[in-house]
């Protein structure tokens, strides 16, 4: 929020001193036309007054503006993040230090006008330039940046970086762009996710060890003490799933597309087959299942893996879902024009829905939500109750995961009508 305030009045200051620029010249323009017409006025004493203050005037705030237009040039010089700006024809007037670094422009220097895709072979960022341009509105846009380099020996240490872009439209066709480098954040993710992997890994094989030890202490002990290995079992079991879903996830992003075993399916009887699966749980809620849609509808998928995402999603709708209510399944086919045809999958529940907030985190992993949507039902008041879960926080980052392998997208909404969770999945006919 302090880097997007910051922004938005660094902008703001640039098109404050355009506009008074502007006005200034439009001001001389004017006096002059004035002195030039009117021949008389020109040659009468009160006029010649009046010019040089006009003159003495312009010149101290054009002086006032060059003095703001320095210190907006200084600010931008020490900001946390690159600028840069572009005429009309894209050519590069200005930029500071850390878009230099950045973009490798260390050679520019002031005052040199080219064309900014002679100093930056970016198309992205061109096309960026070009769409703000156009459409008169700023727009954002991340992409991986290959850096260049004259020096052979220098281009093989370089690292692509992963950029993102803001970009401003300005007076006159011209464009500022405010630039930040994502990698190191990015590393830092990975390093971060690789650690908490190998964790995993390493505590894999003795929480195997205390299972069995628990569940061989459950079977000798006798009451009292069986009851504090009874409460140990379920949290053992917990800690071994919660490691065996992050090592799941884990290998599907190291790499999705060998972790699917692509075959035909039919998609009603594979929910069919996963709703008779988790028919214990919509009986001990009275919940009921109601499907719509294409009745044979055959796709690309790897079948376990599709069936692992339809067991979450109904799973997290049931937990969530009032007593006696029901839980919607829609199949259709989509016939789009601008990309290949496409399945839509919509699970759509009349629980309390996700809290606004939550909405853009739901599939990250271990992100743990409101607890105004940790709810459950009991059958005696047919209302819903606060709970805490015990889930892993992994069920919808593994769901993500698996639909991107299969080339598809997935989204967490609120239902306009059901006020529920509304969780759609997108996924390629082939």
């Amino acid at each position: 929020m302090v880097l997007l305030a910051f922004l938005l009045g660094l902008g703001i200051g640039i098109c404050l001193w355009l506009w008074q620029y502007t006005q200034l010249q439009a001001r001389l323009r004017r006096l002059l036309r004035t002195v030039s017409n009117d021949s008389e006025m020109a040659t009468s004493l009160g006029a010649i007054p009046r010019l040089r203050h006009e003159i003495v005037s312009a010149r101290q705030q054009r002086e006032e503006l060059q003095a703001k237009l320095q210190t907006w040039e200084q600010l931008m010089q020490v900001a946390p993040v690159g600028y840069l700006q572009v005429d009309e024809e894209n050519q590069l007037l200005w930029c500071n230090q850390q878009a230099q670094q950045l973009l490798g422009l260390q050679k520019w220097e002031p005052g040199q006008v080219r064309l900014l895709l002679e100093w930056v072979r970016s198309y992205e960022l061109d096309q960026l330039i070009e769409q703000t341009r156009e459409r008169q509105q700023p727009q954002v846009k991340e992409w991986l940046f290959h850096r260049t380099s004259a020096d052979a020996a220098a281009l093989s240490e370089l690292r692509a970086l992963t950029v993102n872009a803001a970009t401003l439209p300005l007076q006159n066709g011209q464009v500022g762009v405010f630039l930040e480098n994502r990698q190191p954040l990015l590393d830092l993710a990975r390093t971060r996710d690789r650690w908490v992997s190998d964790l995993a890994h390493e505590l894999k094989t003795p929480l195997t060890s205390i299972l069995l030890v628990v569940e061989n202490l459950q079977q000798q002990l006798e009451p009292p003490y069986k009851l504090w290995v009874d409460r140990l079992l379920p949290e053992v079991e917990r800690l071994i799933s919660l490691v065996q879903n992050w090592l799941e996830l884990s290998q599907l992003e190291l790499d999705p597309s060998r972790q699917l075993k692509r075959e035909p399916v039919e998609l009603r009887s594979l929910i069919d087959s996963v709703c008779h699966t988790i028919e214990p749980l919509t009986q001990r809620q009275q919940l009921r299942l109601s499907y719509s849609g294409a009745e044979t509808l055959w796709i690309e998928a790897d079948k376990s893996r599709l069936t692992q995402v339809l067991l979450n999603l109904l799973d997290n709708s049931i937990k969530y879902s009032p007593f006696q209510s029901t839980i919607w399944v829609n199949v259709e086919l989509i016939n789009s024009e601008t990309k290949s045809n496409y399945v839509q999958i919509n699970i759509i529940d009349s629980g309390c829905g996700f809290p606004a907030t939550d909405l853009p985190y739901v599939f990250e992993r271990l992100y743990r939500g409101d607890l105004a949507r940790a709810r459950q039902t009991t059958p005696d008041s047919k209302k819903i109750s606060p709970f805490t879960t015990h889930g892993s926080g992994l069920g919808l980052a593994i769901v993500k995961q698996i639909v991107s392998a299969h080339g598809g997208t997935v989204k967490a909404m609120n239902h306009p009508e059901t006020k529920g969770a509304w969780l759609q999945i997108e996924l390629p006919t082939q």
